[in-house]
């Protein structure tokens, strides 16, 4: 079998419907939009959600919570991960928790949580932090920093 034997399977493509070439090939003439009305002129018809001028399903619906536009979207990492993947008197970056696979994706940076225990000290660099978790790496003789 070579590359260019490959083919769809049967019934799994359908050949588009090709309109307005004429009425012999019975899309012609109005090319299958009927006569007159809104969806037979170009750029006719509503939007999205539009349903006649009746109150829209989305508008009926009762709104619930917040979203804010201005959330942070942080990586989460917590002491214990710290504490088991790093050795003392280690530097903690944002580019060193990715290359460790320890965060998935920086996102908008990486928040450091308290989780854990932390014995070692370690320079930590990231975006944002809790208070209990500046609090613990200061107790175990580590230094943090925020970054923006």
């Amino acid at each position: 079998m070579q590359l260019t034997d490959l083919r769809p399977a049967k019934g799994a493509t359908k050949r588009r419907k090709i309109v307005g070439r004429g009425h012999g090939s019975g899309h012609g003439h109005t090319a299958c939009r009927g006569m007159k009305g809104q969806n037979s002129r170009s750029g006719g018809g509503t939007r999205p959600g539009f349903e006649g001028g009746q109150m829209p399903l989305a508008r009926r619906l009762p709104k619930r919570g917040f979203n804010s536009r201005t959330k942070n979207n942080f990586a989460i990492v917590n002491l214990d991960q710290l504490e088991n993947n790093f050795p003392a008197n280690a530097e903690v970056t944002p580019q060193v928790l990715l290359d460790k696979k320890i965060v998935d994706i920086l996102l908008d940076g990486v928040k450091l949580l308290s989780r854990g225990e932390i014995k070692k000290n370690l320079t930590v660099k990231v975006n944002a932090c809790s208070a209990k978790a500046k609090e613990m790496i200061e107790k175990a003789g580590g230094k943090i920093e925020i970054i923006k």
